[in-house]
C-alpha cells in the first residue's frame, strides 16, 4: 500500500489499513467473528466521520474496540465521533497514553500550521479520552482471532502501545515507526530509550510480518530493524558526546547523525537531559 488512497485497503486476513492525505496518517481496522477494532482514530471529528464511511464500504461488522496508540492529537481526536457512534465500544489505551492525551491536545497548533486548512477541525474537536487502560500488555478476544495490545517501552512517547494480529502476522506499530519522514522525537519522546523499545517490537515479527507505521507506506521487517539502527546511532552518539564532556550546544552542531539535524535536536536535547549525571562530564574547554 504505497499510495495514499484514503480508502480502507487489505493488507492481510481481513485486517485494513487507510492511509490518508492529510497527516499521511494511517488507520487501522481488524475483523473477527465478534466484530471490529479500530486502531486510531484521526486528528478531527471531521476526519474521523469520512474515515467511518470509508470503513463501512469494507466492513458492516459492530466495533467491539477502539486503540489509540499513543497520546498524541493525530491519532484520538476522532474519540469523540467513533464513541457517538459505536457506544458500546471499549475505547482503551495504555495508561501513560491517556494521561498525556490533554497536554498534546493543547500542543496542536504547535504541531500544525495556522494556514492548514483543517486546523479549525482540529481545534473544535472534543477530546474523548479512553475508558479502558492497562499497563503492559492485554488481549483481546475478536471471536475467532486474538489481537494483542503491547507495550514495549517509552519511544516515541511514554505510552506507546504495539497491535499484533499473530494469525495474519501483521503488527501495527503507531509512531514508534514512520515512512514517510524521520522519526519524531517531540518533546514527550524518549531518544535513549527507543532503540531498546523498538528491539523488542522487532522480536514480534518475522520476515513475512506486514508492518504498518502510524504515518507512511505499509512496511516490512528490514524497515523496522533500519530504524530501531538509526534510533541506536542518535542514542549512541548522545551517549558518547556527553562522555566526552561535549557541550548541548556542540552537540546539537554535530554533523553525523542519521537524520536531518532539524530532526534530531530535540532528541540530543532531552538525551542530555535524561542522562544520569554520572554519564556526563564537564564540557571541554
Amino acid at each position: 500500500m504505497s499510495a495514499r488512497t484514503e480508502e480502507f485497503r487489505e493488507v492481510a486476513d481481513r485486517v485494513w489499513v487507510a492511509r490518508h492525505e492529510w497527516l499521511d496518517l494511517n488507520v487501522t481496522a481488524v475483523l473477527g467473528d465478534r466484530g471490529l477494532l479500530l486502531v486510531d482514530t484521526h486528528g478531527s471529528e471531521r476526519a474521523a466521520r469520512a474515515m467511518l464511511d470509508r470503513l463501512r464500504r469494507v466492513s458492516t461488522a459492530p466495533l467491539v474496540a477502539v486503540l489509540n496508540t499513543h497520546a498524541h492529537w493525530d491519532h484520538v481526536l476522532g474519540n469523540a465521533v467513533v464513541t457517538e457512534e459505536f457506544p458500546e465500544a471499549d475505547l482503551m489505551a495504555h495508561e501513560a497514553a491517556v494521561a498525556g492525551m490533554p497536554a498534546s491536545r493543547e500542543r496542536v497548533l504547535d504541531d500544525l500550521p495556522r494556514d492548514d486548512p483543517d486546523v479549525e477541525a482540529v481545534e473544535s474537536s472534543r477530546l474523548v479520552l479512553p475508558g479502558t487502560t492497562f499497563s503492559s500488555v492485554r488481549a483481546l478476544d475478536l471471536g475467532d482471532r486474538y489481537v494483542e495490545l503491547v507495550h514495549c517501552g517509552r519511544g516515541h512517547t511514554d505510552g506507546d502501545v504495539v497491535v499484533r494480529v499473530p494469525d495474519a502476522d501483521v503488527l501495527v506499530a503507531g509512531d514508534l515507526l514512520e515512512e514517510s519522514a524521520p522519526p519524531v522525537y517531540g518533546v514527550d519522546s524518549w531518544p535513549l530509550e527507543w532503540p531498546v523499545t523498538l528491539e523488542l517490537v522487532g522480536q514480534m515479527t518475522t520476515p513475512d510480518t506486514v508492518v504498518v507505521p502510524g504515518h507512511g507506506a505499509v512496511v516490512d521487517q528490514d524497515f523496522l530493524h533500519g530504524q530501531r539502527a538509526d534510533t541506536g546511532i542518535v542514542a549512541e552518539t548522545i551517549h558518547h558526546l556527553a562522555g566526552q564532556g561535549v557541550s548541548l550546544e556542540d552537540a546539537l552542531a554535530h554533523e553525523d547523525w542519521p537524520f536531518p539535524p532539524e530532526a534530531v535536536a530535540t532528541a540530543v536535547r532531552l538525551g542530555y537531559e535524561h542522562l544520569p549525571r554520572s554519564a556526563r562530564r564537564l564540557p571541554v574547554l
